[in-house]
């Protein structure tokens, strides 16, 4: 299955690789290897937009102590910070990094309803640059669940991702493990989670968006 915002994508790698093929046919018609070496290109280009894209079904299980993991990928930073941007105070930060060979759908990671949504122009230092999360292209958003609890979680560009997307709006219900957006080629997620929180993933720990249980409260 691939997500709906591959689909210009996808369309411009397609006449990409019509075009590519074309030129060959038309400027080298008797030089066989060229066309070949074309088809192969072609080949490697739609595979590698199509597994970028692609959006494999995930189960969550609901569980309303539980923080899901909002993306694929590997743990970066676990550590005590200032978030500076809602909270204001002490929070614990798990870092989320997305490689090219990710899927990049993200993910509730608590059902609630969306207290904050904030869209920040800026830079596109690699993602895991310690200024990242803070001088990146991102988005912050907070949800609140029913217990009165606030999750912190932050859509950040990197070097390759020049495009954001997010689909909740302030005062939306949202349900946990539901998608929630997408960032295109490569960046991060960072979640801010209350002091105290018990946290049951590690550095270097491969994670998998709407099924891995980040933390507990």
């Amino acid at each position: 299955m691939l997500h709906r915002e591959g689909t210009p994508s996808i369309i411009i790698t397609i006449l990409f690789n019509a075009l590519i093929i074309f030129l060959a046919h038309y400027f080298l018609p008797q030089v066989k290897i060229v066309h070949y070496l074309v088809y192969a290109l072609a080949a490697f280009l739609l595979v590698i937009i199509l597994q970028f894209f692609r959006n494999p079904a995930r189960t969550t299980t609901i569980n309303a102590a539980h923080v899901i993991c909002p993306a694929d990928g590997k743990v970066v930073v676990i550590e005590e910070v200032t978030e500076p941007e809602f909270f204001k105070d002490k929070r614990i930060q798990v870092s989320i990094f997305m490689s090219p060979l990710n899927v990049h759908v993200n993910r509730n990671p608590v059902a609630g309803v969306v207290k904050y949504v904030k869209y920040h122009p800026g830079l596109y230092l690699v993602a895991w640059h310690p200024k990242s999360s803070t001088d990146n292209e991102r988005t912050t958003l907070v949800i609140e669940n029913k217990a009165g609890k606030q999750i912190l979680f932050r859509q950040i560009a990197g070097a390759m991702a020049r495009r954001i997307v997010y689909y909740l709006k302030e005062n939306q219900q949202v349900e946990q493990g539901a998608e929630m957006g997408f960032i295109k080629f490569g960046s991060r997620v960072d979640v801010f989670l209350p002091i105290g929180t018990k946290i049951n993933v590690q550095l270097n720990q491969l994670v998998r968006g709407g099924e891995t249980v980040l933390a507990e409260f």
